[in-house]
């Protein structure tokens, strides 16, 4: 049933994109416009920031630099992880500046204003940041493409795994904001299929330095697991500081639901070593992530790439072939073709998007080596096992989308 309901999307996007271009046409001028939005300074600017603009750079740089004769630009701006300044900025990308598309947006509150700009606007966003199920669930667009991962491919990667190997009862530290209460939430319906218990819920305020009260919480519960459905910044004060407080000691264990490679480098391996967690990019998982991660590096000061910053990449490089495939950046049209097109590079191969914009990729659950068996400062995972993309992707029969009716 999928493939012709998709096909019919992709037709009637497409000829809405040739009813408002009149014709296949170029929306900008003589310059296809891509801007990247995120956190260029705060907490998620390690994760994103100045990495996705270079991985965003060197996705048009492989395009050739133009596209069907189109100079291709990159331009970019911090939203400083509030969601009206990001919803601002894209309103003035997409109305004043020649945007075409919008890529990146970590913090998912971010994220979700800014869909609701595209969407009103029948522009491209692609979403490699942000983590909230939401994107395409209830608050989906024709427009908006979630990329990188999301809550659901976390919770059913590292909260199973737990559960299945003993850790059946869970108590939550939770990020008072979207991405942080749909992680939870999902988590929590990962454990408790999974025959699990929730012991408790703590919600801490987002760039929390003080989570001395939510541990002692924790510790309290009695719970096995302590899930951190936080991110960035918060996952690693509140592990530096779990272990400060000897929980893990005492024979409780911390679940990471949302790491990156960035937040294990800087907790250390004597701190982070054991921990689980799910992601769709490691960098030396191949001959291809290694290539991408060497060149990367050699810009980015021998830091290795983010799962979100490889996914800006794979975003910007797909929506150019789009782009080039509908012969315009006129919105519908170019949604169309991002559907339509498999998706080909080193993170994925052959890899398709349902109609409610989820890419479904595979994810990999990965353990934090010990100091003993890294080889190197960024030698930080071990592969436990690969999660397929229809196990790590909500049911479409359970999709709040409209379009995925």
């Amino acid at each position: 049933m999928r493939i012709p309901r998709v096909a019919a999307l992709s037709a009637l996007l497409s000829l809405a994109g040739l009813c408002l271009s009149g014709g296949v046409a170029w929306a900008g001028g003589d310059t296809v416009r891509i801007g990247v939005l995120n956190d260029q300074t705060g907490m998620n600017a390690d994760l994103s920031g100045q990495g996705s603009v270079i991985a965003a750079r060197m996705a048009a740089e492989d395009a050739g630099g133009s596209v069907a004769g189109k100079k291709i630009e990159i331009i970019f701006a911090d939203h400083q992880n509030k969601a009206d300044i990001g919803s601002s900025i894209a309103t003035r990308w997409y109305d004043s500046e020649g945007v075409d598309a919008i890529v990146d947006l970590p913090f998912s509150s971010v994220a979700l204003a800014v869909q609701d700009v595209a969407r009103q606007r029948q522009k491209i966003v692609l979403f490699s940041g942000p983590g909230s199920s939401d994107l395409t669930g209830k608050a989906c667009s024709p427009f908006g493409f979630h990329w990188t991962f999301d809550t659901v491919a976390l919770a059913r990667g590292t909260g199973s795994a737990v559960v299945k190997s003993g850790g059946d009862t869970w108590f939550f530290l939770t990020s008072d904001y979207a991405f942080g209460h749909a992680l939870a939430k999902d988590t929590m319906e990962v454990v408790k299929a999974n025959g699990g218990k929730v012991l408790g819920e703590a919600v801490h305020p987002v760039n929390t330095s003080d989570f001395s009260s939510y541990l002692v919480q924790a510790q309290a519960s009695g719970a096995k697991i302590i899930g951190l459905a936080n991110g960035a910044t918060d996952t690693t004060n509140s592990i530096k500081q779990a272990h400060e407080f000897g929980l893990t000691d005492h024979g409780q264990k911390l679940a990471g639901l949302l790491v990156f490679i960035t937040d294990v480098h800087s907790l250390g391996l004597q701190t982070a070593q054991g921990l689980q967690l799910t992601s769709s990019f490691y960098w030396d998982q191949t001959d291809a992530t290694r290539a991408f991660a060497k060149r990367f590096g050699e810009r980015m000061h021998g830091t290795m790439p983010s799962m979100a910053q490889a996914g800006v990449y794979s975003a910007v490089a797909h929506y150019l072939k789009a782009v080039a495939a509908a012969g315009t950046t006129d919105g519908p049209a170019v949604a169309a073709k991002i559907r339509e097109i498999p998706i080909n590079d080193f993170m994925s191969k052959d890899v398709h998007i349902r109609r409610n914009g989820r890419v479904m990729r595979d994810f990999y659950l990965f353990e934090v080596k010990s100091s003993a068996e890294s080889k190197g400062s960024w030698d930080l995972y071990k592969q436990i096992r690969v999660i397929p993309a229809e196990d790590a992707a909500r049911p479409e029969s359970e999709d709040a989308c409209p379009l995925s009716k």
